[in-house]
C-alpha cells in the first residue's frame, strides 16, 4: 500500500523498486471521482453525531458498516503484486548497512561522512496512531514469521493510562545492528503543544536512550508516581545515546477520515496537532520532511483511504503518493510492499543526510605547520643566543691606609 497499485521501477537503478498503493488514482487534486464523492457525502450525511459527546478514539461504527466484506479482504489480486519483486526489494533492507546509500555528491565520498554503526529511526505520532502496532508489523515482514509473538507493547483502551511512557529501541531485524526503530510516548492533542514541541526538540537535539522514562510537566502526581513505580530500574537505562537519523511520523487514517467528516472539536484538535508537529522543524534535517505513515487502513474502503492520503498531501504539503504509505493492520504482499517502501524511503534520505566530518583542509593545514615550525626554531634561536648577565656581589675593597711620609719624620731619627 503506500505508494502504490503496483510495483513499478523508480530512478537508473535496475532493479530498485517503489511500492505505491493507488497509483492509478489521481489523488493530488481530483482523487476519487465523481459518483464516489458521492458515496461519501451519502455516509457522511448518514452517520451524524453529536459533537459535543464525540471522542476521536472512539471506533466510528457507522463509518465502516456500509463497506462490503469484499472491501476489507486483501487487495493483492488487485494490485498482482509479484512475489520475485517483493522478495528482492526486501532483500536490499535485510542486506543494508549504514551509508550503503550514501550520494557522492560534491566531490564527497562515504569515508567523508560521521556514519554511525545503527541507523536510528524515530516514529513518533498523537495518541491512538498505532506506533508499537505497526514496529510489531514491520518485524514480522522483516523476520519473515507471522507467528512470532508481538515485540511492542501494544495499547488496547485508550481511555486508560496506557502506551509507551519508555523509550523502546527495537533492532530490525531481530538481531541484526544496522537498523533501530524507536518507540516513542505519544503526542497529546489535549494539552498544551509547546509540550509536545520540547519533547521532540530534546530527542532531536539530544538523542535517545533505550529505556529512558519521558515524562511531561503536565503530567499530574497519580501518573508520576505509577510511572516511577514501574521505573523498577530507577533511572537506569542504556549507556549509549543514539543520534537520530530520520523520522517516520504515523497518524490514524479512521481518525482523520472522522475529522474530515465531522469536524467536531476533538477532531479539529486531533488533526491541528498533526500539522503543527509534523511541520515542528526540530523533525526536519534540512528540506527533508518525515515520512508519513497512516494506519487503520483495513477498517476503510479503498474509496476513503484514497481520501484520507489525499487530505493528509494537502494539509502538510507533501505528495501523497510518494511520501505517504497506507500500511493497515493485516498479513498481505500489499502491506509487505508498504512496509518495505517505506523503510527504503526512510533509510535512504537518513543516508543522504548524515553529517559531514569536520575536516581541516590540506593547504592549510601545510601552511599552519610550517608556520609553528618556524616559531618553535626562533624561540630556540632565541634562547641560545640570548647571554643572561647574572649581577655578582659586590666586593667591598678596604680603604688603604695613608702612605707615611718620610721626609717629614726624618728629625726623629
Amino acid at each position: 500500500m503506500g505508494g502504490g497499485d503496483s510495483i513499478v521501477p523508480h530512478g537508473t537503478d535496475e532493479g530498485s523498486l517503489w511500492f505505491s498503493a493507488h497509483s492509478s488514482l489521481d489523488v493530488g487534486d481530483n482523487m476519487i471521482l465523481q459518483d464516489q464523492n458521492k458515496k461519501i457525502e451519502r455516509e457522511s450525511t448518514s452517520s451524524e453525531i453529536d459533537e459535543e459527546n464525540t471522542h476521536p478514539f472512539r471506533v466510528d461504527f457507522e463509518v465502516t458498516e456500509q463497506i462490503k466484506p469484499d472491501d476489507l479482504q486483501c487487495c493483492c489480486d488487485e494490485l498482482k503484486i509479484h512475489k520475485k519483486d517483493l522478495k528482492r526489494e526486501k532483500q536490499k533492507i535485510l542486506r543494508y548497512k549504514p551509508g550503503a546509500w550514501i550520494e557522492k555528491v560534491g566531490g564527497l565520498e562515504t569515508s567523508d561522512h560521521d556514519v554511525p554503526n545503527t541507523t536510528c529511526l524515530l516514529m513518533v505520532g498523537p495518541s491512538g496512531s498505532g506506533k508499537s502496532s505497526l514496529i510489531n508489523r514491520i518485524s514480522k515482514v522483516l523476520d519473515d514469521d507471522k507467528f512470532a509473538p508481538p515485540r511492542a507493547q501494544e495499547s488496547y483502551n485508550l481511555h486508560t493510562e496506557n502506551g509507551t511512557y519508555f523509550l523502546q529501541e527495537y533492532m530490525m531485524p531481530r538481531y541484526s545492528n544496522s537498523i533501530c526503530l524507536y518507540d516513542t510516548r505519544s503526542l497529546s492533542y489535549k494539552l498544551d503543544k509547546d509540550e509536545d514541541i520540547r519533547m521532540l526538540k530534546g530527542w532531536m537535539k539530544k538523542g535517545v536512550r533505550h529505556g529512558e522514562l519521558v515524562v511531561r510537566k503536565t503530567d499530574n502526581a497519580r501518573l508520576r508516581k505509577s510511572l516511577e513505580s514501574k521505573d523498577h530500574n530507577k533511572g537506569y537505562f542504556s549507556s549509549e545515546t543514539r543520534k537520530v537519523n530520520f523520522v517516520i511520523y504515523v497518524v490514524n487514517g479512521l481518525l482523520v477520515l472522522k475529522a474530515m467528516k465531522n469536524a467536531g472539536a476533538l477532531e479539529k484538535q486531533y488533526v491541528e496537532t498533526i500539522v503543527s508537529t509534523f511541520n515542528c522543524p526540530f523533525l526536519s534535517f534540512k528540506d527533508d520532511k518525515p515520512v508519513l505513515v497512516f494506519t487503520h487502513g483495513d477498517l476503510l474502503s479503498y474509496t476513503e483511504r484514497a481520501h484520507v492520503r489525499g487530505h493528509l498531501g494537502r494539509i502538510l504539503g507533501i505528495p501523497p503518493t510518494k511520501q505517504i504509505f497506507d500500511i493497515p493492520d493485516c498479513d498481505c504482499p500489499a502491506t509487505a510492499s508498504a512496509i518495505i517502501g517505506m523503510l527504503r524511503y526512510s533509510l535512504a534520505h537518513a543516508d543522504r543526510n548524515f553529517l559531514q566530518k569536520c575536516k581541516v583542509h590540506k593547504v592549510s593545514l601545510s601552511a599552519y605547520m610550517i608556520l609553528l615550525i618556524l616559531g618553535i626554531g626562533v624561540t630556540i634561536g632565541l634562547t641560545q643566543n640570548t647571554e643572561v648577565h647574572v649581577p655578582l656581589p659586590k666586593t667591598r675593597v678596604p680603604k688603604s691606609k695613608p702612605m707615611i711620609e718620610w721626609h717629614k719624620i726624618r728629625h726623629i731619627w
